[in-house]
């Protein structure tokens, strides 16, 4: 038996017996059950990190046989969510933990032997792409929609970072070249612009289609022309471009002198032409799905896009002023004031009007959005809500329990707010995540939460999961409970 000495960096130590005939792995599980931490590492007293996947005798042989001492380091998990699927990582790590339908890219079992040193993972609606430390891709999920990154695989060497759109991804490689893949009508198929992808600075996307910013300012776009892909007729203003936004359908680029140019859908924020002499000296843009919202540096708003998606927001102007937040649910915007108060507009039924709980709009710290109602976390550490009631906007039933809450976190219908006690507190539709009830005991030292459109996901401190809404949503992690562990 191995007798070792584990200690955290707070200065705990456990003494931990082990057979000698065990993985590394096998004593991370050990190490992991007596502190009640998760996603444990160890570090050799000559300062290595180990290999959880080697054994214990050859982990003795590359440490010159000095494992009587090490130090455990708590990685900090991370999670990914397409719409209906969770992907569960620690950055370096060697192994992705995924749950959900295997066609929303719930199954990773047929690349799990690809991921070695995990450093960052992306989705589009319904696929995964995993960024390697050797700057190599692994892709999985709908094929159609991203998850078969196999045409392009040669391509795909020093990658650093991945860009999603709805069926499609673009990665950015260390020469600052993109390579595309996915949909081939949704920006998959980056072949007609890919002589002018050279010097990307960064990359942004609608549902259907990219739109890069190279380091001279300019823009280039691919994918479908009625999602934004087709950027022609602004092109000659669309220089010294600063930051882009996109709402489903359509771009809106920041230029360096505050103006702002928009193309894709007309009706759903591509068209700025009528207030496009209001839009000067632009700081930020918040989105709705077919609507756009400028904060100025006065603190004003300009909105244009659907009127029903908040684009109209012209019975509301004269109270935006001073505005330092903008969120959006699909179809509303709220704005924060620099007073604390929230002005809102758009439909009513996705959060557009909050008149009903005006008077409690005070002190605002900070706004979450479902689909289609809004959350608002006060100084306090209580909570307003507003919008469809039964997707979120009502609150009444847990109203006493939403106190100290330091975070928020949506599906498409429902809310759960992390508590100062790490304790969790749900409301909104079931069928979204908004009854947690049957974990309730469970929902303690919670960490953080994800989501995906209809289930949540919590990850405690020891490194166990508690997931609840729709099963078929990534709501019943039972299958990889004991994957977690090994992480």
């Amino acid at each position: 038996m191995f007798q070792v000495n584990v200690a955290l960096a707070s200065g705990r130590t456990e003494t931990l017996s082990i057979s000698q005939t065990s993985k590394v792995e096998d004593l991370m599980i050990l190490a992991q059950k007596s502190f009640k931490l998760g996603f444990l590492r160890f570090v050799t007293a000559g300062h290595c990190l180990m290999n959880s996947m080697e054994s214990l005798q050859t982990a003795a042989v590359d440490a010159g046989d000095q494992l009587t001492d090490l130090t455990a380091i708590a990685l900090q998990a991370n999670v990914a969510a397409t719409r209906n699927a969770f992907a569960l990582w620690c950055c370096g790590g060697n192994r992705i933990v995924t749950w959900g339908p295997s066609d929303f890219g719930g199954d990773s079992s047929k690349v799990q032997h690809h991921l070695r040193s995990v450093q960052q993972v992306q989705a589009t609606d319904e696929a995964f792409a995993a960024i390697l430390a050797d700057g190599s891709v692994v892709t999985w999920g709908d094929p159609d929609l991203g998850g078969d990154s196999s045409k392009v695989q040669d391509q795909l060497r020093t990658v650093q970072e991945v860009q999603a759109g709805g069926g499609a991804f673009a990665a950015i490689l260390a020469d600052r070249s993109v390579v595309t893949w996915g949909h081939l009508d949704f920006g998959g198929n980056s072949s007609e612009v890919q002589n002018q992808l050279r010097n990307v600075d960064r990359v942004q996307a609608t549902w259907g289609a990219f739109a890069a910013i190279l380091a001279d300012g300019s823009v280039v776009t691919w994918g479908h022309p009625g999602f934004g892909g087709d950027s022609s007729e602004v092109q000659d203003r669309l220089m010294n471009v600063q930051g882009l936004q996109a709402t489903r359908t359509a771009f809106a680029a920041i230029l360096a002198d505050g103006s702002l140019v928009s193309w894709g859908d007309r009706k759903f924020g591509g068209d700025s032409s009528k207030v496009q002499e209001e839009l000067r000296s632009v700081e930020r843009v918040q989105a709705t799905t077919r609507a756009f919202a400028a904060i100025l540096t006065d603190g004003s708003v300009v909105t244009w896009g659907d009127p029903d998606f908040g684009g109209d927001s012209s019975k509301v102007q004269h109270h935006l002023r001073s505005v330092q937040q903008l969120q959006a649910s699909g179809a509303a915007f709220a704005a924060i004031l620099v007073d604390g108060s929230v002005v809102t507009w758009g439909n009513a039924h996705f959060g557009g009007d909050s008149s009903k709980v005006q008077d409690r709009l005070v002190s605002v710290d900070q706004i979450q959005a479902t689909d289609s109602a809004f959350a608002a976390i006060l100084t306090d550490g209580s909570v307003v809500t507003w919008g469809n009631p039964d997707l979120g906007g009502v609150s009444s039933d847990v109203q006493h329990r939403l106190l100290t809450v330091e975070a928020v976190q949506a599906t498409w219908g429902a809310f759960a707010a992390i508590l100062g006690d790490r304790s969790v507190v749900t409301w909104g539709h079931p069928g979204f995540g908004g009854d947690s009830s049957d974990f309730q005991d469970r929902l303690r030292s919670v960490v953080t939460l994800q989501a995906t459109n209809t289930a949540f996901v919590a990850i405690l401190a020891d490194g166990s999961l508690v997931t609840w809404g729709h099963p078929y949503g990534g709501g019943d992690s039972s299958e990889v409970a004991s994957q977690v562990a090994v992480l």
